[in-house]
């Protein structure tokens, strides 16, 4: 890994949602999650973060320095205490021995070998130690254009999974089968999804923290891929088609002042509150559009001309040969610009 990045970012993106559950919640019987004042719907900074981490550790092989802490089915106890284990502190599982130095220690080896530790950050204080630390991306809950229509469908299975307590073999249950009603074979389920549904995140990078983990050039184009593809190879029946409709916008504060030193100051502080930046992205729908059921319903339109100084903006974009490619001050044909 090389330096860390020295500038502030702030970035936009929208996706969507075709027939599909975008982010069920657990505590509504995984319905899409929804704000219940104006039925806007929501999607958690939880799952965007899981998506990341599933397609950095596609492309990646999982393997180290861009390695996923917090992957799916895991213990996290375990790389923790490697990390001990490959610093020599001496600690052992429980973390009763670890000193202030071998946590230090376990959390420079976690950042400098989990892409999703120094970039995300992670509360890493169980098990042998490793402390915590606070990620340079963050990444906000998402929220739709406009209110979602959530819907609770009947499906049927031709199958049952039941236990048969006196089958003892496969041939056992062949003989259950054959003894019942065709009707007791089957079984009627229920699946939640939204017929159509555009969605607004929004996300922060901070260059002081990243000083902290080590996040660095390559981490952050990293990002950029992982953020635009993060649907592609995280398919399933429920989610429906998602797609992050392109370009991501992505705001870099470089900096006004003659001097260098000062100028590089201002790069990492920002020129402009974040709200400002963001409010120069305009999605709306078009003209008699009651229900949309389309990206192509809705119009998006830069406000160039109220870009602040010190500010430059890049539109994330899928290039040749399928590669990311970021243009700076060039926005796609297809974006309205002011």
């Amino acid at each position: 890994m090389s330096n860390p990045i020295t500038n502030r970012y702030e970035f936009l993106y929208l996706f969507d949602c075709e027939n599909g559950n975008p982010n069920g919640d657990p505590d509504a019987g995984n319905a899409p999650r929804i704000d219940p004042e104006d039925l806007h719907g929501l999607v958690s900074d939880v799952a965007i973060k899981r998506r990341i981490r599933n397609y950095v550790q596609a492309a990646k092989g999982n393997q180290m320095p861009y390695a996923i802490f917090v992957e799916h089915a895991t213990n996290l106890n375990r790389p923790i205490l490697r990390a001990h284990e490959e610093m020599n502190t001496g600690v052992d599982p429980t973390g009763s021995k670890a000193t202030k130095a071998n946590v230090e220690q376990a959390r420079e080896w976690m950042c400098r070998n989990f892409y999703d530790v120094r970039t995300f950050g992670a509360v890493m204080s169980t098990g042998a130690n490793a402390g915590q630390v606070r990620g340079p991306v963050q990444i906000a809950f998402c929220r739709s254009l406009d209110p979602i229509l959530p819907l609770d469908l009947s499906i049927t299975r031709m199958a049952v999974a039941d236990t048969v307590r006196e089958a003892k073999t496969s041939q056992d249950y062949a003989e259950w089968e054959a003894k019942q009603p065709e009707d007791k074979l089957r079984t009627m389920g229920r699946k939640s999804l939204i017929p159509y549904g555009l969605y607004l995140g929004k996300g922060f990078i901070s260059a002081f923290l990243a000083e902290g983990t080590g996040f660095d050039e390559e981490d952050l184009a990293l990002f950029w891929e992982a953020l635009l593809k993060m649907f592609e190879h995280d398919r399933s029946a429920s989610k429906g088609l998602m797609s992050v409709r392109e370009p991501i916008f992505v705001f870099k504060h470089v900096g006004t002042d003659s001097n260098e030193e000062q100028r590089a100051q201002q790069a990492k502080l920002g020129c402009a509150p974040a709200h400002r930046l963001f409010e120069l992205v305009e999605v709306r729908k078009r003209d008699g559009v009651d229900s949309p059921r389309s990206f192509s319903d809705y119009t998006v339109t830069f406000h160039q001309s109220r870009l602040p100084r010190g500010v430059e903006v890049g539109f994330v974009v899928t290039g040749e040969g399928g590669g990311v490619e970021i243009h700076w001050g060039q926005c796609p044909d297809w974006v309205q610009v002011d």
